[in-house]
């Protein structure tokens, strides 16, 4: 595989064909803001807050770092004034959904962001899908997944996979940014595979 070289914030850097910006942002210590991103899983893009500015060709464009190719002599802009904006507004409308995650407000502060912008509808979801991909692509055991779309698209265990593999897992639980996995889930204790029927028509 060959290799080839870009600039990123000034900075030159030499990574081989098939890396994401993301990953060749942090092999120069280039640290950009994630809330859907895990090295085990495949690249999401589903947040954004890894927005950054490639300049190719005479065009600028924004792209998702953890899923836009790293590509020969173009330049890279992790920092800027518009990024700014682009991640705090992205930041307020997620803290609607989930305003006391530690991870959400920390970012608030980074960006300024107001955190009483949007009118809350506490979800406590992010639909980052770190859960669910986790338990899709690493323990291949398919115990939860998302119900309905839009606005009304939550999380949802799959009641008789996760009676007998949660219990003894949870490894996706550190994974979400709002703690609202761990709040699904206590939910769905007590209550039997009966009352909750076969599952929910999750979309994985």
């Amino acid at each position: 595989m060959s290799e080839l070289v870009l600039q990123i914030d000034g900075r030159e850097v030499t990574v081989q064909e098939g890396a994401t910006i993301l990953e060749a942002a942090e092999s120069l210590g280039i640290a950009i803001p994630t809330l859907c991103h895990h090295h085990k899983l495949e690249p999401y893009g589903g947040c954004r807050v890894c927005s950054v500015e490639v300049e190719a060709n005479g065009r600028t464009m924004v792209v998702a770092a953890c899923t836009y190719p790293a590509e020969k002599n173009v330049v890279v802009r992790t920092r800027s004034e518009k990024l700014s904006r682009i991640r705090q507004a992205l930041v307020e409308m997620m803290l609607a959904h989930a305003p006391d995650s530690e991870t959400l407000v920390a970012l608030a502060e980074e960006y300024c962001a107001d955190r009483e912008r949007f009118k809350r509808n506490q979800s406590f979801c992010i639909h980052c899908g770190l859960c669910v991909r986790y338990c899709t692509e690493v323990k291949k055991k398919n115990a939860l997944g998302f119900i309905d779309r839009g606005a009304k698209k939550r999380i949802c265990f799959i009641p008789k996979i996760a009676a007998t593999e949660c219990w003894k897992c949870r490894e996706c639980f550190p994974l979400c940014p709002t703690s609202a996995l761990q709040a699904a889930f206590v939910l769905t204790e007590g209550m039997t595979t009966a009352e909750l029927g076969d599952g929910c028509n999750c979309q994985r």
